[in-house]
């Protein structure tokens, strides 16, 4: 069956499994329920900070700040870090502070960024 229509077969199954690869590796990166406060805020500061994770969307009048929480905007910067800098090593740990979930977080107009 070297014909033309086991190369199309060949194809579509190739195509099928690109798409379901693609849709597993979508992860975000967000504050772990079990976190003590201290934590999740050391954690916060450092990844606005040295970190480089850009928090302006965190900050009052901005489309994250609700709810205003510390586990919402930690997770937001974790997730900022994470995505900007997963392409050159970071990880999703922050001192365990962190976990990684395939569930977007986004909410309303707060829309956490995924980058492939």
């Amino acid at each position: 069956m070297t014909s033309p229509m086991l190369k199309i077969l060949i194809a579509l199954l190739l195509l099928n499994l690109s798409f379901q690869a693609y849709g597993q590796f979508e992860e975000w990166c967000i504050a772990d329920e079990q976190t003590p406060d201290d934590e999740l805020q050391r954690a916060m500061e450092w990844a606005c900070g040295k970190g480089g994770a850009d928090c302006s969307k965190i900050q009052a009048n901005q489309p994250c700040y609700l709810p205003n929480t510390l586990r919402d905007h930690a997770s937001y910067a974790f997730n900022n870090y994470y995505q900007r800098f997963k392409h050159k090593g970071a990880s999703c740990y922050f001192n365990s502070a962190a976990i990684t979930t395939d569930l977007d977080p986004s909410h309303g107009s707060c829309k956490y960024e995924f980058l492939p």
